[in-house]
């Protein structure tokens, strides 16, 4: 599953926001717990879980903005090209 989020990127106090940037999320179920793992394709080690969708959107929401308010804004953010699923031989 590959899930589409807005975040708005605000300026540091979180009281102008300035832009709306889309990431591109991962979407996988952990076998051993149930729970699902998002994780932002563009923002390298930038992850979360939650127990549903709509939990793991919002946990996601605040990731990135972490992610965001922490990382140096002059590092350039990788481009999401697709998802590929491939079939070998058990």
């Amino acid at each position: 599953m590959c899930v589409i989020i807005n975040v708005k990127s605000c300026a540091s106090g979180g009281n102008r926001c300035f832009m709306k940037r889309t990431f591109t999320v991962i979407v996988e179920k952990d076998p051993e717990s149930g729970w699902l793992v998002g994780e932002v394709v563009e923002l390298t080690g930038c992850y979360t879980q939650a127990p549903d969708l709509p939990t793991l959107e919002t946990n996601l929401k605040e990731a990135i903005a972490v992610y965001l308010e922490t990382s140096d804004s002059d590092e350039p953010l990788s481009d999401f090209v697709g998802a590929l699923r491939i079939e070998v031989p058990a």
